[in-house]
């Protein structure tokens, strides 16, 4: 007898499905779809996100061993390795992709509160990409060498939250610095990135916007020296100085003034040297913007580690996609889940408790937080009635 929800329903019930409903509606995911709808692909795929999953076989195995538990998940299909590798590499990844877009807009409003610099009521993001490494003979589509495939994560994360706002996933070829043409720009944010950006033409549209970039300086980037500032040498500054560029392309490119910032890292015995367009921050601040871009660092070796996107169940592109939409859900699921039920856990510490209680039927705050104390939703059903 069913006696609560078990803590995988609880996770996805997170899912706004009228909005899930209104994506699969949109791009036709269910058109002749008898019997394996979108939300059991979804729900399918999702589970061996959380639970470690790493091939068609196991996810069969897995739910099929827990078959009378499956309504409760929310899967009304029969779950079989053919039936998902089929929708995996025929539904368009778009519908997942929409979801995303969709959850990571509830997450930002929820961590918008969250402090990251105290001189900052901006928005910071941190931009960069990830190469996951492909066998060529078993993804032609995603050429990388000529005899390597790879795709290409180009993320924007938002650093309040660690939430990525904006993703793009590309062959192994794309270079990095054609993300900015993709990029959405927000009026007053900042952009921080590595020298892998520093595309001075490019660039010039942030004035445009305007916005915000810090990024750093080649060593063979020429220019004149228009002003110095005053910096306090004890806290690693060398200089500070507006600049514009003298070099003969560079300089049509990017005609306006520009901020150089020299640091000194002591702990890694480092000078590194920054361009920004914002000239009213503190020095001492754009090197601690810079030093937060390691944030979407830690983000991309956190998912390769926590989440199944090195191994995929499909070789076509579709199929891949729709395996990185899914997992990006997941991960924006468990930070939804972590801010509305107010857990200290960190997500690592949480998707490793669901990873071995999906099947579970305690309430997840009980779980996590091992308090002791009784669903009042749950009945006990031994209890007789004495009137």
């Amino acid at each position: 007898m069913f006696t609560g929800r078990l803590i995988f329903k609880q996770v996805m019930d997170f899912i706004p499905l009228s909005t899930f409903h209104r994506c699969v509606a949109k791009y036709q995911g269910n058109s002749n779809v008898k019997t394996f709808t979108c939300l059991d692909q979804f729900l399918c795929m999702a589970f061996a996100q959380i639970t470690h999953r790493e091939s068609l076989r196991d996810i069969e195995i897995c739910l099929r061993s827990q078959n009378k538990k499956l309504y409760h998940m929310g899967i009304r299909g029969r779950v079989s390795r053919s039936t998902l590798a089929d929708a995996n590499e025929k539904r368009d990844w778009r519908i997942y992709a929409e979801l995303a877009q969709h959850l990571i807009a509830i997450a930002r409003d929820l961590y918008r509160e969250d402090q990251f610099l105290e001189e900052l009521d901006e928005t910071v993001y941190a931009l960069d990409s990830t190469t996951i490494d492909l066998c060529l003979s078993v993804f032609p589509w995603a050429v990388f060498r000529k005899k390597k495939g790879a795709v290409k994560l180009h993320t924007l994360l938002d650093l309040r939250g660690n939430i990525p706002t904006f993703i793009h996933i590309s062959d192994g070829k794309l270079h990095d610095v054609n993300a900015l043409d993709l990029l959405p720009l927000e009026t007053g944010a900042y952009y921080v990135m590595d020298r892998g950006y520093l595309d001075f033409q490019r660039l010039y549209t942030f004035n445009r916007v305007p916005a915000f970039f810090v990024t750093r300086a080649k060593a063979n980037t020429q220019y004149k020296r228009r002003y110095s500032h005053t910096v306090d040498k004890t806290t690693g500054l060398r200089c500070d100085q507006t600049i514009t560029l003298s070099g003969y392309y560079t300089s049509k490119y990017y005609p306006d003034i520009l901020r150089r910032v020299k640091f000194h890292d002591a702990a890694t015995t480092q000078t590194l040297v920054f361009l920004t367009n914002n000239f009213s921050l503190p020095a001492l601040t754009i090197a601690q913007l810079y030093r937060s871009r390691w944030q979407v660092e830690l983000f991309f070796k956190w998912i390769k580690q926590h989440l199944r996107i090195k191994r995929f169940l499909g070789t076509s592109e579709n199929a891949v996609k729709t395996q990185v939409w899914i997992a990006v859900c997941v991960y924006v699921l468990v930070a939804i889940m972590k801010k509305r039920l107010n857990l200290t856990e960190s997500l690592y510490t949480i998707l490793q408790i669901l990873s071995v209680t999906s099947f579970e039927k305690v309430p997840f705050y009980q779980l996590v937080t091992e308090m002791n104390y009784k669903n009042p939703d749950q009945t006990d059903y031994k209890q007789l009635k004495l009137f």
